[in-house]
């Protein structure tokens, strides 16, 4: 009797472990294993892949790419910036009521600084660093670079209409999604080379200079200050799919 009640337990066990993914493979054969598709969003020009997981819910996975330059000056500080997304993307998508509306928790992870720039001041300009103000130095100018980080990954949360795989004989779908992902607080770090002057051009010393240099830590500081808003990004995208 004990043997028959182990066997039946272990067969039990084994029964329900298998049942994930004997589910999922019953799923795929009924209405798919994966889905493609091609997407525009704020987070840039991207590609999909979907794959069913319950009759109610996909697992979806993406790449993004993003790319603006723009020229600006903040604080007679001239910068040459440029946006670049390298995002990727994963997805719980659930489908409440089994139709096109779904609910999406996921992640998203960049894979390189999204804001980066060349910081210059011409020669003799006056500008102001941390709340100080000094005159670029003629003979060595300040330059350097910039760039402002945040999470290298962030959790997200969209709502959208359009299953990627529709449980259905219909193969493609235009998907619409609306959301956003948490960054973080920005983290700005500027790395300058040359020389400051005072006013009167007698004094001109380096930017590593210790006084100076604590103006640049100051500097970050603001521009952290005012891209504080950045912490949430929004997502809106719209697609399109073709499942197979």
């Amino acid at each position: 009797m004990n043997r028959i009640t182990s066997a039946t337990l272990v067969i039990t066990i084994l029964s329900l472990l298998a049942f994930p993914a004997l589910a999922q493979s019953v799923y795929q054969e009924t209405y798919g294993k994966v889905a493609v598709g091609v997407k525009f969003s704020t987070l840039g020009a991207g590609i999909e892949l979907a794959t069913p997981v319950t009759h109610r819910s996909n697992l979806r996975f993406g790449f993004d790419a993003f790319t603006y330059s723009r020229s600006l000056d903040k604080d007679n500080l001239h910068y040459d910036a440029q946006l670049g997304f390298r995002t990727l993307e994963a997805h719980y998508d659930f489908f409440p009521w089994a139709g096109g509306f779904y609910l999406s928790p996921g992640l998203v992870a960049y894979l390189t600084s999204p804001i980066t720039a060349d910081a210059s001041v011409p020669a003799g300009q006056r500008f102001t660093l941390g709340g100080a103000s000094f005159v670029s130095d003629p003979a060595n100018p300040v330059k350097g670079t910039g760039k402002l980080d945040f999470n290298r990954a962030g959790p997200s949360f969209t709502v959208g209409w359009g299953n990627l795989l529709p449980r259905s004989a219909k193969r493609f779908t235009v998907p619409v999604e609306v959301g956003i992902v948490y960054q973080g607080a920005p983290k700005a770090t500027l790395n300058l080379g040359g020389n400051v002057c005072d006013f009167a051009l007698l004094n001109c010393p380096s930017v590593a200079t210790p006084t100076v240099f604590s103006h640049v830590r100051s500097e970050e500081r603001k521009i952290e200050n005012d891209t504080n808003f950045f912490q949430v990004y929004p997502i809106i995208s719209v697609g399109l799919a073709w499942k197979f």
